[in-house]
């Protein structure tokens, strides 16, 4: 069921108060494709033949906060009731250089539509309720295509990060193979990647591995070459086993997880990508921990048993302790819906994890001395209690602490 743009009453006053500018205003690009497809729009961006600064104008005459966010590009920011929209006057490339391009204002929708990337993006919608079409979008939404807006070669010779878009659109809209002539060109460019900044693969990368057919269109273009400039060697069939099992354990796309299955088999490859890729630094520590934790998991035929489990959770934390032994599953012999590796991933996103239930002051209280001692003490009695099975009853922590204390006060042998 389509969404109606046109009922949000915050798109209503925005375009009243651009009416003021004398020019036209449509909305444009993805909240026109994602509303046709009832699907709720992350953002609604408008195109207009008024220039920037008499948006900016009609913006304030309406009590509306503009800002100016790519004033060098034509793009204000109109906040409406705590809601930014991005408003761009209509442009005409002059110049382009892959990610760059040296543009004029224009007055013109069908030359600002086609010099857009693909045909499903290029609809326009008017403040009447007229949709554009300039460029066979709407067949190719129906149809679930995606297809470059006239010579494939053209639009990523503009900007080479369409390469990874294609592929990344075709994923989230896309059915059946993909298109032919985009998948010759995006070959033919795929070298061009390397060009790119790590943050924009980056984001196209992961975007990519949280969209619906991830798992299809991510064993395509492996096979084309195209991921391994990305990111080095892959493991597709890693990458499906994983989304297999998130489908079986009703969890939602984990994009990051996913990059781990698909390129990460020691903790060298967490560095690596996050070189290439621009990670962040929370984002490389959970690839690099889950690597490390996966080298004593390498192999294994079947999930270890819950108490080691535990003791995954309890020195590695909950996060670590998931994605080994998801990435381990999706590495084994077994099938993604086993009913054993199921149960100990629901066991570790479910148990409570165990708390060490000794402190210093119980030991001090039983006549150890404050100093080094003391904590070697304890990290012992720590490494007792989990090899007890992290006992929690008051009785057995008492026995283990009282024989701590009493082996640590024994005088050594003469």
């Amino acid at each position: 069921m389509p969404i109606r743009l046109l009922d949000n009453p915050k798109i209503v006053r925005l375009f009243e108060a651009l009416r003021a500018t004398g020019g036209e205003t449509r909305i444009v690009g993805g909240a026109v494709r994602d509303s046709l497809l009832g699907r709720p729009p992350h953002e609604i961006d408008l195109a207009t033949t008024a220039l920037p600064e008499a948006v900016t104008q009609a913006a304030r005459a309406a009590g509306l906060k503009s800002v100016p966010t790519g004033i060098d590009h034509g793009t204000i920011t109109v906040v409406v009731e705590g809601t930014p929209f991005e408003v761009t006057t209509l442009r005409e490339d002059v110049e382009t250089f892959g990610r760059h391009a040296k543009v004029r204002f224009g007055d013109d929708f069908e030359k600002d539509a086609l010099r857009r990337d693909f045909t499903i993006n290029a609809l326009s919608l008017s403040q009447d309720g007229e949709l554009h079409d300039y460029a066979g979008g709407l067949a190719d939404l129906e149809a679930r295509r995606v297809r470059f807006i006239g010579d494939p070669a053209t639009r990523i010779a503009e900007d080479h990060l369409r390469v990874l878009r294609f592929f990344r659109f075709h994923a989230a809209f896309g059915e059946g193979r993909l298109d032919a002539a985009g998948l010759h060109a995006a070959i033919i460019a795929r070298a061009s990647l390397r060009r790119l900044s790590g943050e924009r693969i980056r984001a196209e990368t992961l975007k990519l591995l949280a969209a619906r057919r991830a798992v299809e269109v991510a064993r395509e273009i492996s096979q084309a070459g195209v991921l391994e400039v990305v990111v080095g060697a892959t493991f597709p069939a890693r990458l499906e086993r994983l989304a297999t099992m998130e489908a079986a354990l009703s969890r939602a796309a984990d994009p990051l997880l996913r990059l781990g299955a698909l390129s990460i088999l020691v903790p060298e490859d967490a560095d690596r990508l996050r070189e290439r890729l621009r990670l962040s630094n929370a984002e490389h520590r959970r690839l690099a921990h889950a690597a490390r934790l996966l080298e004593g998991l390498h192999g294994a035929k079947s999930p270890p048993p819950e108490l080691e489990l535990l003791r995954l959770l309890f020195e590695q934390g909950r996060q670590s302790a998931r994605d080994a032994l998801a990435l381990a599953h999706a590495e084994s012999a077994a099938a993604a819906t086993e009913a054993a590796w199921l149960r100990a991933a629901r066991f570790l996103a479910e148990a409570p994890a165990p708390d060490f239930p000794v402190k210093a002051a119980d030991l001090l209280a039983r006549g150890l001395s404050p100093g080094r001692a003391l904590g070697a003490v304890l990290k012992e009695l720590q490494a007792q209690w989990i090899r007890a099975g992290f006992p929690r009853d008051p009785a057995t922590v008492t026995r283990l602490v009282e024989e701590a204390a009493r082996d640590a006060l024994r005088p050594p042998p003469p």
